[in-house]
């Protein structure tokens, strides 16, 4: 990257903080082949009508990684109401933030009105901000400059423009990218109360792209982790299956418990982690298997790792209420209850993986009593091939089961089981489709 312009016209308007470089079409790697089309067409459809358009933030940023980015957005000096007339095909969402979604088939394109810092003379119905510092409202539109300093880390604030194809860097962002580094913008301590989840993405970005944290950026995560229980557990839950779901699984785990934030999201497993091996084998060897899949194209179902790095405080809690006296199966439900409870607290949980996860720690009662005439029955259960791979996954981090995990591994090569069907996270056996008759309807 040789010639890097700089626009003293532009940074003459910006704020002397936002140090705007502009890296011309001929010293950057971003093609517009690199690009979706559906984003193309919202940009150029933007740009024609007179306004600013620009891809912002990771899709710009994995980009210019030589990354494949999962989805694009658009930032643009249009509001949300002018862009929503523009797009037949467009639906405007959010209170917090104001935005559009533009839709083309399952691909959805967000784009963003530049914002800019609320002042004092702003109702609360535009923005406005909890007594810890949290931003509740966020809706003051501003321009490229000011939206580029409320971005959270200067990675983020780098801009391709359709206009001339160049890239806008703002606040130090090109260079911290070259050096792999993550730097928020702004007093970190102050960023991260307006949002906690920052914690998080700074934890998800280290991981997926394998960059440092700067020490000033990093400093203040310890003392406010505490703030993560702030934030509404389903958004928590969409985080969660970002930090793990990239890829990275492993080594985000690790940043998690090095930085003080899996506590605060999943207290009962880092409990546990702390004071057992077993614990800690079956999340790692959780989370590796995890990125295995993933890195081989395949698909991953929530509700495995979820059951994993739960079931070592499940089974914990279980062995309280046998010692109260209750049998092993009931004792186990009445755990289940307990260990979810608590958990809905920090994340949510939907039913659609909570169901499925008592289903697998349900079956790790009953794949043990591998004498009983019955036992061959449990290979038509739906979630048998989960529960298997679980019981797998226990021996592999160090438990020992007597052997089961064989027997019902030669139980299945006896029985014509194929060895595809024997792979940890499977997804959900495919629904059988009711057969229409073709019997008249009744009137």
């Amino acid at each position: 990257m040789k010639n890097i312009l700089q626009s003293d016209d532009v940074v003459a308007n910006a704020a002397p903080s936002a140090n705007l470089r502009i890296i011309s079409r001929d010293d950057h790697s971003i093609s517009r082949s690199q690009i979706s089309d559906a984003a193309l067409k919202v940009l150029y459809r933007l740009h024609n009508a007179g306004h600013e358009a620009l891809l912002v933030g990771g899709g710009v940023r994995d980009t210019l990684l030589g990354l494949s980015p999962k989805d694009f957005d658009v930032a643009t000096d249009a509001t949300p109401e002018q862009v929503n007339q523009l797009f037949r095909n467009s639906r405007l969402i959010g209170r917090r933030f104001k935005l559009v979604h533009v839709v083309f088939g399952r691909e959805v394109i967000e784009v963003a009105t530049f914002r800019a810092p609320p002042t004092d003379e702003h109702s609360s119905k535009v923005a406005s901000t909890g007594d810890q510092g949290m931003i509740l409202r966020d809706n003051v539109f501003g321009n490229r400059e000011e939206d580029a300093l409320r971005r959270d880390f200067t990675v983020n604030a780098l801009y391709y423009n359709i206009a001339d194809f160049s890239v806008y860097s703002y606040a130090g962002g090109w260079d911290d990218l070259q050096h792999r580094q993550l730097r928020l913008i702004g007093d970190p301590e102050t960023r991260y109360r307006e949002d906690p989840v920052r914690m998080l993405r700074a934890i998800r970005f280290m991981g997926k792209l394998d960059f440092s944290l700067e020490p000033a950026t990093a400093a203040p995560i310890p003392m406010l982790a505490p703030l993560l229980e702030q934030i509404p557990a389903a958004r928590l839950f969409d985080e969660l299956l970002k930090l793990f779901l990239a890829g990275k699984a492993l080594v985000t785990l690790q940043l998690l418990r090095e930085y003080g934030l899996l506590g605060h999201i999943f207290p009962a497993t880092e409990q546990c982690l702390q004071a057992e091996e077993l614990a800690r084998n079956i999340a790692e060897n959780t989370m590796r298997n995890t990125d295995l899949r993933i890195q081989a194209g395949k698909s991953v179902t929530p509700y495995f790792f979820l059951a994993a790095l739960l079931w070592p405080a499940l089974v914990r809690m279980q062995k309280e209420f046998e010692d109260s006296g209750l049998a092993p199966h009931p004792a186990l439900q009445k755990a289940a209850d307990r260990i979810l409870s608590q958990q809905i607290r920090h994340t949510a949980i939907p039913k659609r993986f909570s169901i499925p996860m008592r289903e697998i720690w349900e079956l790790q009662l009953r794949l043990p009593k591998i004498q009983s005439r019955k036992a061959k029955e449990l290979l038509e259960h739906p979630r048998f091939r989960a529960a298997y791979d679980f019981l797998l996954l226990r021996e592999q981090s160090g438990e020992d089961l007597q052997g089961v995990g064989d027997w019902w591994t030669d139980l299945q090569k006896r029985e014509g089981v194929p060895d595809s069907s024997r792979q940890a996270y499977r997804d959900d056996p495919p629904r059988k489709r009711r057969r229409r008759s073709n019997a008249p309807r009744r009137p």
